[in-house]
């Protein structure tokens, strides 16, 4: 008892270093972030977001399944760690030069010249991988989740500093690249010294075949999923302006920073955590329904609420310029809930040993989205935000179908799960919807305030009355109620 209690207290710790500072963390790169958007033009980011598609497409390559093993597998190996460091060096020293030499071609492509600078710069972030994903699943492994979180809160300053300094010198795109990699060196560095990952890489990989195995699989899943995340822009720059473009993947930033900047570090905690009562279904099935219902707890108002007060946020919080970019939030916010629960099976699954799933689960959601946005942009901006709602909730379905069998799932416990915060949310982003238009003739400031203060404390009442179990559930995580000293009474068989 008291083993499973300590254990459930370092996963409850993790989740607060790495929850907590990750909040710290894009609190400081938000105030960058906006006040870098309102320096920057919206082309800026078009070509920026061109250049991403190919950095994400080869770095499915970059060895990231083979820091996974080590996490996953049930003994730490001397060997095998130096030779997934070996691995991670000749992967990502071959893609910094193969983007090198593959920018001309992609600048072609995308009929933008500057591109093939941008890339060629970009291509020192693949050297720094190595030194940030083997120590970090290093310890992953253990839930030292500390000085991951402290080394990530100190790579998000840096990045704030380098690019609003580049910014205001009237760097234009290159203060997005600059920031990238001054974050990617800046966390090689700080990882690298807080695991004291002081090991010579080995390159004769014998015996490394079930490490490879399970690598690959992760690098199957990524392949597609990178299919599935980059279509979108891929197939858009060929029909949009860099500045439509510009708008559309600042509109994606800004509704998928819960899922994509919160989500994958809860998801990193949960994948150890998962991995170490694998042996125990009930416990896991347990866990990730809890897991489920209180992120969604979270990510559900969020998303909704954005939804419901796009035109305010954008025209308070940014420039003019980005005000057309409010229609385009206001459609994809209202689709992001499904995303997030999307993306919390993966550890799950793969804890399981069960990788295959996440790479059939990507596969499908390559084609299905892919098609979504090669139909969606023809009609435009918007067109390519609504492929956003035809295709995830096909995704999402089917990614349930495959899960539900090995991890003990119904659809009715995963309805249990999603109902408290899905169903407040949905009336907290009706009331503010209708109270935006009746608060029409107000200051847009002063409409922004009212529209904030009314959802917060219609989302809180509306659990309150309905739901105070679940808050109660969300108060003890983050502050650990004290054991009865009183025995608990058992009941009999």
């Amino acid at each position: 008892m008291s083993e499973t209690r300590s254990f459930g207290d370092r996963v409850r710790k993790a989740l607060i270093w790495r929850s907590g500072t990750q909040i710290f963390a894009q609190l400081i790169s938000w105030g960058s972030t906006l006040a870098v958007i309102r320096i920057l033009d919206p082309a800026d980011y078009g070509l920026f977001a061109m250049t991403q598609v190919v950095l994400v497409f080869l770095s499915f390559l970059n060895g990231y399944g083979l820091a996974s093993s080590i996490v996953q597998a049930d003994k730490l190996d001397p060997v095998r760690l130096r030779q997934a460091f070996g691995a991670l060096l000749l992967l990502n020293g071959g893609l910094a030069a193969l983007q090198f030499f593959l920018a001309p071609w992609a600048a072609e492509y995308y009929r933008q010249p500057i591109i093939a600078d941008l890339l060629r710069l970009q291509a020192v972030i693949y050297l720094a991988t190595p030194f940030i994903v083997l120590p970090e699943a290093l310890m992953a492994r253990n839930l030292e989740f500390k000085k991951t979180a402290i080394v990530n809160l100190l790579s998000a300053i840096v990045g704030a500093i380098v690019a609003l300094g580049c910014a205001f010198s009237g760097l234009g795109v290159w203060t997005l690249v600059y920031a990238a990699i001054a974050i990617f060196w800046t966390q090689a560095l700080g990882m690298f010294l807080a695991a004291k990952m002081f090991i010579w890489p080995s390159f004769h990989f014998g015996g490394a075949g079930d490490m490879f195995k399970f690598g690959g699989t992760v690098m199957l899943a990524h392949i597609f999923w990178t299919v599935q995340s980059q279509s979108d822009v891929f197939i858009a720059s060929r029909w949009l302006s860099p500045h439509e473009l510009g708008l559309y993947a600042e509109a994606l930033f800004l509704t998928t920073i819960f899922a994509t900047k919160f989500v994958p570090p809860l998801n990193e905690v949960a994948f150890p955590a998962y991995s170490r009562i694998r042996s125990d279904p009930e416990a896991l099935r347990y866990s990730f329904l809890k897991a489920v219902r209180l992120i969604m707890l979270i990510a559900c108002p969020i998303y909704l609420g954005l939804a419901a007060s796009a035109t305010e946020l954008v025209h308070v919080v940014l420039a003019e310029k980005w005000l057309p970019m409010a229609p385009i939030i206001s459609v994809l916010a209202l689709v992001m809930p499904l995303m997030t629960l999307q993306i919390l099976f993966a550890p799950a699954n793969n804890a399981l040993g069960r990788p295959e799933i996440s790479a059939r689960v990507t596969m499908f959601g390559a084609f299905v989205m892919a098609l979504s946005f090669w139909i969606g942009v023809r009609y435009g901006v918007m067109g390519l935000a609504y492929a956003w709602v035809a295709g995830m909730p096909l995704l999402t379905v089917f990614t349930f179908f495959l899960s539900k069998g090995h991890l003990g799932l119904s659809a009715g416990d995963l309805a249990r799960a999603l109902l408290p915060g899905l169903s407040a949310a949905i009336a907290m982003g009706a009331i503010v919807h209708f109270a935006a238009a009746a608060l029409a003739p107000m200051p847009v400031i002063a409409r922004l305030a009212v529209l904030l203060m009314l959802g917060a404390a219609s989302y809180g009442g509306i659990l309150f009355l309905f739901a105070r179990s679940t808050l109660i559930e969300l108060y003890q995580l983050i502050v650990r109620r004290k054991p009865s000293e009183e025995p608990v009474a058992t009941p009999e068989a």
